[in-house]
């Protein structure tokens, strides 16, 4: 399941209702004590109420009401539910979706006691025609009575097909957006949120705020965490150790039913165990995990900057984990309340570039928060979310190219003044590919710029483009900067924006590739050094008619047969991450004899 938006009411600030919309990677950004950290910290309670617990403060203070409304909007949604006696159904199947086809589950919490008090509901587009506006409540006799009382030919046995059958018989549904209890439910309104809750995102929160305790949440949240993805992982191991166990307490039970009868069999006529398994909150607080650095030094005793290398690591791990694996039994949002803190630089774009690669697999979201300037640059432009206050000093959530504005002038981000040419690619792959290219070429001749080091240059990407890019082709525009445009063959229509620019006569120039793209400059050797894998690269599409990407998918899925193969932009990151830093001059000689790359760079140092 992908959380799509949630919307919160009531919550701390947000008294009016406000939906915020989330992306593969998403960043907010906006003032200390705005908001930002509340909507981290409402998804937590949504999903596990754990790290942050709603309290009877958590109310909106000026609007006397104290009920707490959390909603999440999700697709990518599981395409059955089985219920009890292998009754399988689906959320579609029940009008338990919204008009859209998404999936929104609605928290409320009543704020009222010490405690609050939980209901859950779905906002679904749902029959409201009377006599059949309630059937998830009814009871499998209930059922059968509305059936035979119409006629209906269906079996008496299973309550989704009766359901089913009932709603067919209605000429008109009247289907409307209606509130459907679940977590008070009766019946298979129960069932189906019991189940829904195994399919729910894995959400892990990393918090700004350190402590010094044993349990240092900096070693213990990353560690717990992937706890809790290993127990997801191991769900179908673990459901056969409960209906072992279910088997075993069910034979004792039986058999001492049995010694019952023989003592006095007026006693009881029947004993039978009600099982109430684990759940996965109990598995989870069946581990800790202790980590100790050097000399048995406990790592909550080591400096801020060294703990919150944790983060690093984990997610760097993370990140090539689930790029390596295909088993992603559920997905995972991460969300990290402000990753720099107290991280050198170069430590700040290990930890970018490990967030990008986790946001582009499959099943896997990131969600962050920060106030640096130089760890906002290099985030994508469209994963931002400007939180401030509107005319009514009440806060709002505002996203799109009209806010970045006012984003780099709060975080004080300018252009750089040294940049002399602009170079003009596709996206962030095709960067991270040139500079690395350029950085090969520039060891064997040192007469070549660099693009990964030299601040002379600086990319426009044209799609998925930074922050800092954004910022870069704003206002490096009304500079009079030289572009240098490097555009893929495959797409024709980058001839006429070719043309267009070489026509300026100010010094630009642009190109399209000889080859089909970027990545078909690649060696093989190069792809098979960093990812273990031997793949034909070709100069255009290979012989099934597949581009690189497509190719290196398909020999990672080949070698390694789990889930299916991963998606062309998710392969592409993986390239320009992991294959490209591979290539040496040399190696690019071999897959491009004409020099084509080579005379690139020999361009742009000319543009200086």
């Amino acid at each position: 399941m992908r959380l799509e938006n949630i919307s919160i009411a009531n919550f701390r600030c947000y008294q009016d209702e406000v939906t915020v919309w989330f992306d593969d990677l998403t960043t907010f950004i906006g003032k200390n004590d705005i908001g930002k950290s509340s909507v981290l910290e409402a998804l937590e309670i949504f999903f596990n109420n754990e790290t942050v617990k709603i309290e009877s403060g958590d109310a909106n203070v000026y609007s006397g009401n104290t009920k707490v409304s959390i909603t999440c909007e999700f697709s990518e949604l599981p395409p059955s539910l089985t219920l009890d006696a292998g009754a399988a159904t689906s959320l579609a199947a029940e009008y338990l979706l919204t008009a859209a086809g998404t999936l929104r589950i609605c928290k409320v919490f009543d704020c009222k006691t010490a405690k609050p008090t939980e209901e859950v509901s779905l906002l679904a587009h749902h029959p409201t025609a009377p006599g059949v506006e309630n059937l998830l409540d009814l009871k499998e006799r209930d059922l059968q009575v509305l059936v035979k009382k119409k006629g209906l030919d269906v079996a008496l046995k299973g309550n989704p097909g009766m359901r089913q059958a009932l709603w067919l018989s209605e000429p008109d549904l009247q289907l409307a957006e209606v509130a459907i209890p679940l977590s008070k439910g009766k019946e298979d309104g129960k069932k189906i949120w019991d189940q829904l809750q195994a399919h729910l995102p894995l959400f892990a929160l990393f918090q700004s705020d350190r402590n010094s305790k044993d349990s240092d949440g900096e070693v213990q949240a990353p560690m717990m965490a992937a706890v809790t993805q290993a127990l997801a992982e191991l769900q179908a191991e673990i459901n056969a150790i409960q209906a072992k166990v279910r088997q075993k307490t069910e034979e004792i039970a039986s058999l001492t039913h049995d010694a019952l009868k023989t003592i006095d069999p007026n006693l009881a006529k029947e004993l039978t165990p009600q099982f109430t398994p684990p759940t996965q909150a109990k598995w989870k607080g069946l581990f800790s995990v202790n980590m100790e650095t050097d000399d048995g030094i406990p790592l909550n005793k080591r400096g801020s900057g060294i703990r919150r290398l944790i983060l690093v690591s984990f997610f760097k791990a993370a990140a090539e984990r689930r790029l390596a694996s295909g088993d992603k039994a559920r997905s995972i949002i991460y969300a990290i309340e402000e990753p720099e803190t107290a991280q050198h630089p170069n430590n700040q774009k290990i930890l970018i570039e490990s967030f990008k690669a986790l946001a582009g697999d499959d099943g896997c979201q990131v969600i962050l928060t920060t106030h640096s300037p130089g760890f906002a640059a290099e985030l994508p432009t469209d994963s931002i979310r400007y939180v401030t206050r509107n005319s009514a000093k009440k806060p709002c959530v505002e996203s799109g190219v009209d806010v970045f504005e006012h984003v780099a002038a709060a975080l004080g981000l300018v252009a750089d003044s040294r940049v002399k040419v602009l170079i003009c690619v596709e996206g962030p792959t095709d960067i991270d590919a040139l500079k690395n290219l350029s950085h090969a070429l520039h060891i064997a001749d040192p007469n070549l710029p660099d693009l990964s080091r030299d601040r002379r240059f600086a990319f426009v990407p044209s799609g998925g483009s930074t922050l800092q890019h954004w910022v870069a082709e704003r206002y490096l525009a009304d500079l009079g900067r030289k572009e240098a445009h490097i555009y893929d063959s495959d797409v024709p229509n980058y001839g006429n924006a070719v043309a267009a620019v070489n026509a300026r006569q100010d010094g630009s120039w642009a190109t399209q590739m000889l080859k089909h793209e970027i990545e078909s400059y690649l060696h093989p050797d190069a792809i098979k050094d960093a990812l273990g894998v031997v793949v034909n690269v070709a100069d255009h599409l290979n012989a099934d008619g597949h581009a690189v990407p497509k190719a290196v998918a398909l020999g990672i899925h080949a070698a390694n047969s789990v889930g299916a193969p991963m998606k062309d932009s998710t392969v592409k990151k993986l390239l320009a991450s992991k294959v490209f830093p591979y290539m040496t001059a040399d190696r690019l000689a071999e897959r491009d004899p004409n020099g084509e790359v080579r005379g690139w760079m020999v361009r742009l140092s000319a543009m200086l």
